[in-house]
């Protein structure tokens, strides 16, 4: 990857052209404990609301929508938990901070420094082909890798092996050059814990005795998670790869005050690269000082995830591939014919 980075630069606001005063972003980027803590209170409480319908729907013909809705209500936040905390500006207190990060990195699946190196070097190189470590899919994207991305098989294979590379000191190239060589055995203590608790809850679930476990974590992470798949999918697809512009390579999206709630504001998703320093509770504030200089967000949730459901599929069909609602790069906007792989993810 080294060799690679003669021709890229580091990605941020600066590369971008996009400069916001420096007393202003002082103020944006300034840490507190309260909203972090708030914010936990308040998913608390939807996980208890959210587990209370579940526990009612047991045995009933609605337990699977229950257990969707809580599905989504802990897989979301747990990753936009763990990403933010991986950014150290979750909280103002670190011990707090890092707490918080090592359980959602439990819940979501990926050792937690593992997590925060890849994702370091994924806003060092953003979207750079050969040198962003978190390009979770091939580009262009197919509907064939869409469904793989969605359906989770692809996250919890990546999760698996890389649990077990760090837990049996089978360290990539990879993971040496993001990683600090003295936090390599941090990880591998870290990836033997994971590996003990989650052995522990299958033996539990296996052995009878722990079927909360079944309906309260583990079908709940494989039936909501897709959902927390596609807010991520969203971030990047159809972007343009080896841009200096985090412009060119990021989406941000509209969402609605669920939305943005279950995710931290990320779906400011251009501001959150522009300056990634800036806590979740200030992204909106961020995007609203940038707003003049960054394209408009694409549409919703749903009909983000929607137009570009159909671009794929058009895409496997050989037929246009123009969007309807959301950017795209110019290159990923083709009349139709052969689909020629770019890029391979680097996240499987």
């Amino acid at each position: 990857m080294n060799a690679l980075t003669e021709f890229a630069v580091v990605t941020n606001a600066a590369s971008t052209g996009i400069r916001i005063d420096r007393a202003q972003l002082k103020s944006l980027a300034r840490r507190s404990d309260r909203p972090g803590l708030t914010y936990l209170a308040l998913w608390a409480l939807a996980l208890a609301l959210a587990g209370a319908a579940l526990w009612v729907a047991l045995g009933s013909a609605y337990v699977w929508a229950a257990v969707f809705v809580f599905g989504v209500v802990m897989s979301v936040p747990s990753y936009a938990l763990s990403h933010e905390t991986a950014h150290g500006t979750a909280f103002r207190t670190r011990w707090l901070n890092e707490t918080v990060f090592w359980f959602t990195s439990l819940l979501y699946g990926e050792e937690p420094l593992h997590r925060r190196y890849t994702h370091t070097n994924h806003h060092t190189y953003t979207w750079y082909v050969g040198l962003d470590s978190q390009m979770p899919f091939d580009t262009p994207l197919t509907f064939k890798g869409w469904l793989y991305d969605i359906s989770g098989l692809s996250i919890h294979r990546f999760q698996f092996r890389v649990l077990w590379q760090l837990a049996t000191k089978r360290y990539t190239p990879l993971m040496r050059e993001v990683s600090p060589e003295a936090e390599l055995p941090k990880m591998t203590r870290n990836a033997r814990l994971f590996c003990l608790i989650y052995l522990a809850v299958i033996g539990l679930i296996a052995s009878g005795y722990g079927w909360p476990l079944l309906w309260f974590y583990v079908l709940p992470r494989f039936i909501g998670g897709p959902i927390m798949l596609m807010f991520n999918i969203i971030q990047h697809a159809e972007m343009q790869e080896n841009s200096p512009s985090i412009v060119d390579s990021t989406r941000t999206f509209r969402t609605n005050w669920v939305g943005r709630f279950l995710y931290l504001n990320m779906n400011n998703h251009v501001e959150h690269h522009l300056y990634p320093q800036v806590p979740f509770y200030s992204l909106p504030r961020l995007h609203v000082a940038v707003a003049e200089r960054t394209p408009e967000p694409d549409p919703g949730f749903w009909a983000t995830n929607l137009d570009l459901l159909w671009v794929v599929i058009r895409r496997s069909l050989g037929r246009s591939t123009k969007a309807a609602w959301i950017r795209q790069a110019p290159h990923m906007v083709s009349a139709g014919g052969a689909c020629t792989t770019i890029s391979k993810a680097t996240m499987q």
